[in-house]
């Protein structure tokens, strides 16, 4: 999508009780947002919309400025994703309520696919702290990406706990990406946008309004795979994420405490109504069949990423060859040869066995014969 069509979603996601359903009828009708934008009121009730929806875009269209709406997300390096952009979630765009559009910071990845919420209260103890830690860390050296909310408690200690470890986290906003709520976490959203991205739906501008939480929530869950809920009250955030899990047809997963546990009591009772208990990170692998999905994200990469590197392969095996032989043997130029090993080299595709002689990973060797066979 170019900037120009992009500028029209941009500019009605900043008109109030403009949502999905709203963004499918204009989007239907018109043909394009730019020409829903032009539309006059009579023309955007024919559309479909009612009087609310009519006068919140004739009220606001007047006030905005979309090159300006454009510049300041370029400002901030946000991107933005429609539903109908290839990088939109699939995931996220299963369920019912899904955002018509996102704003990003960051890199949103293939592999992030595989991800889970990690949710929990704001006031962990000892216990749920140590079980974040632990879980998330396992999870992410597993190549699973850590989605939360950045709020206090235990949403900070699963970010932290993927970063560490070297993983990749989300951090859903529920509001605009020039905000950082709590600000107590500014830094901490900036190692998430280094090692993941931060996500939201709400433009720039938008502050932190309490009936945001409950709807950034279900973009947490909608996005993942699963929810793991390690401490929560029964009537906390936690709770309503795990909720609308079970709504997306998303698993519940929960960290068993003590029944004498004001911050157990949600979590237990989620477990008492079905949700799957977690011991260690296993139990949320093998329930979600991810058992060998570092293996699958490794492999992806060895497969080879270019016709040179394809060719190379064929002429590369269990014993040391010189790369004069590669040259020969697959009549590609030096350079181009040299290249390329030296990329596969990088991407553990293949060894240096002693000077200029190289021979394929085993893992390369296995996962090639059964391709080519």
């Amino acid at each position: 999508m170019t900037d120009k069509d992009l500028k029209y979603w941009v500019g009605f996601s900043l008109m109030p009780g403009i949502g999905r359903v709203r963004f499918a009828q204009l989007e239907n009708h018109f043909g394009s947002l730019e020409g829903a934008w032009q539309a006059t009121p009579a023309e955007l009730k024919k559309a479909g919309l009612d009087r609310n929806s009519v006068q919140a875009i004739t009220t606001w269209q007047p006030k905005i400025s979309l090159d300006d709406e454009m510049e300041k997300l370029a400002r901030y390096g946000v991107k933005v994703f429609t539903y109908n952009d290839e990088a939109y979630p699939s995931r996220l765009k299963e369920i019912y309520d899904y955002p018509p559009l996102l704003y990003v910071r960051g890199e949103l990845l293939p592999q992030d696919e595989w991800c889970l919420a990690v949710v929990g209260t704001r006031r962990a103890t000892v216990y749920g702290r140590q079980i974040t830690e632990e879980m998330v860390a396992d999870l992410a050296q597993s190549k699973i990406t850590v989605v939360s909310g950045l709020a206090k408690g235990i949403d900070t200690v699963a970010h932290q706990a993927a970063l560490n470890a070297g993983g990749r986290s989300l951090a859903v906003f529920a509001c605009g990406l020039d905000t950082v709520y709590p600000g107590e976490n500014a830094d901490l959203a900036r190692k998430v946008m280094q090692q993941g991205a931060l996500i939201t739906e709400y433009p720039l501008g938008t502050r932190p309004r309490a009936e945001n939480f409950p709807r950034r929530n279900r973009i947490m869950s909608g996005l993942s795979m699963g929810v793991l809920v390690v401490e929560a009250d029964e009537t906390s955030g936690a709770m309503i994420t795990a909720q609308l899990a079970l709504e997306q047809n998303r698993e519940v997963f929960a960290v068993p405490g003590s029944i004498l546990s004001p911050a157990s009591r949600g979590t237990n009772h989620l477990i008492q109504e079905g949700a799957k208990l977690v011991r260690d990170y296993t139990d949320i692998l093998e329930e979600l069949n991810l058992m060998t999905i570092a293996r699958q994200i490794e492999m992806k990469e060895m497969l080879p990423a270019s016709d040179a590197e394809s060719r190379l392969l064929k002429h590369l095996g269990p014993e040391p060859i010189h790369i004069d032989e590669v040259c020969r043997s697959s009549g590609l130029p030096v350079a181009t040869v040299s290249s390329t090993l030296a990329m596969m080299e990088l991407k553990g595709m293949i060894k240096q066995m002693g000077p200029m002689s190289y021979i394929l990973a085993r893992e390369v060797r296995e996962e090639y014969r059964v391709r080519v066979d």
